[in-house]
């Protein structure tokens, strides 16, 4: 009577004991993954799984801790492959990024050589380019004169002023010319108008092509028999060239003339203008002519090409224009700082 009564209502050790549903089986225990197997051993007691299998209490205990080892080396290995599969993930991202990166550089060269091929050809030099041409070089060049010359007077005051009074006090004034030869014609001169046109020009060629193609005006011109490249990209990426070659001349002569004159002023010269004169020419080597016509031609034409490949990059939204101009801005100077490293590195070591 007590055994049935038991039965039907359970004595406490059937109550207590875990049903067949609650344990994991053979095959949940080797495909399952830690997460499924670390709680079973955390919920079952050693005493527990003795119970169970009818087992002694120190086999239990291997039996669990062999359970444990094997999910362990389950979770270690799939902790490699997803550590593999991340870093392959990377590598690959970071190879499409180098590669579209080549391709932009490949590109760009390709747009200055294809100007610098079709510049002797006469047949291109039709009267529709050269107005854009001279109204280019008005612009870039001969309307930026003013600023560049403020710019120019600033770094004479600065940088000249400075070379003078300090090479007196040390009674080294005869390495005057060397050292402006150095700081002005060398870098800062080619430098300076190389950013005056980017931030003055650059932006102005990227907006102005961009709004042509969101208007149609690149596909009128192909309409009417002009060739948008000859057209639109040869004059501007040579205007752009002259103009940076025209006002680093005038940079460096403004700056020098503006410099000594405060020298004078300030009393530390000589009061010869023919020394000072010499003292620069003195300094001014085969290899500073290169540089400068290397630092200010080539980032120049690259200036130009970067600012109308974006601009003509633009699609039919407005809202592109303004993003275009920004890259063109940021990769002529990203360009400019990577040719004068270049150039100078390749000219004086």
């Amino acid at each position: 009577m007590g055994i049935g009564i038991a039965k039907r209502h359970g004595s406490p050790l059937t109550r207590n004991k875990p049903t067949s549903a609650a344990l994991p089986t053979t095959a949940q225990a080797r495909k399952g993954k830690t997460s499924d197997l670390i709680p079973v051993i955390e919920v079952f007691s050693h005493s527990a799984w003795a119970r169970l299998f009818g087992i002694g209490v120190e086999k239990s205990r291997v039996a669990a801790s062999g359970l444990a080892s094997r999910a362990h080396f389950r979770y270690v290995s799939s902790m490699r492959t997803s550590r593999t599969v991340t870093a392959r993930v990377g590598l690959g991202s970071l190879g499409r990024r180098m590669l579209a990166k080549m391709s932009t550089v490949s590109s760009l060269i390709a747009v200055t050589w294809a100007v610098l091929r079709v510049t002797p050809t006469r047949r291109v030099w039709v009267r529709t380019v050269r107005d854009v041409l001279a109204r280019q070089v008005l612009f870039t060049g001969f309307e930026a004169v003013r600023f560049v010359a403020v710019v120019a007077l600033m770094v004479g005051i600065s940088v000249v002023v400075q070379t003078q009074v300090w090479l007196n006090r040390v009674g080294q004034s005869g390495l005057l010319g060397p050292v402006l030869v150095l700081v002005v014609v060398r870098e800062v001169g080619p430098l300076l108008a190389n950013f005056i046109v980017i931030g003055r020009s650059g932006t102005a060629i990227a907006t102005e092509l961009g709004n042509m193609r969101v208007n149609g005006e690149v596909r009128a011109l192909d309409a009417q028999g002009l060739d948008p490249f000859v057209y639109l990209v040869v004059p501007r990426v040579l205007g752009v060239a002259l103009s940076v070659f025209c006002l680093t001349v005038v940079f460096i002569a403004v700056s020098f003339i503006s410099g000594y004159l405060f020298g004078l002023l300030l009393g530390a010269g000589d009061g010869s203008p023919s020394l000072f004169l010499n003292s620069v020419v003195q300094g001014v080597t085969p290899s500073d002519v290169h540089n400068l016509l290397a630092k200010t031609w080539i980032p120049g034409l690259l200036t130009g090409a970067i600012c109308c490949v974006e601009g003509l990059g633009v699609s039919e939204a407005v809202t592109q224009v303004p993003q275009a101009a920004t890259r063109a801005v940021v990769r002529s100077i990203t360009a400019l700082f990577v040719v004068s490293a270049l150039v100078s590195l390749l000219t004086y070591l």
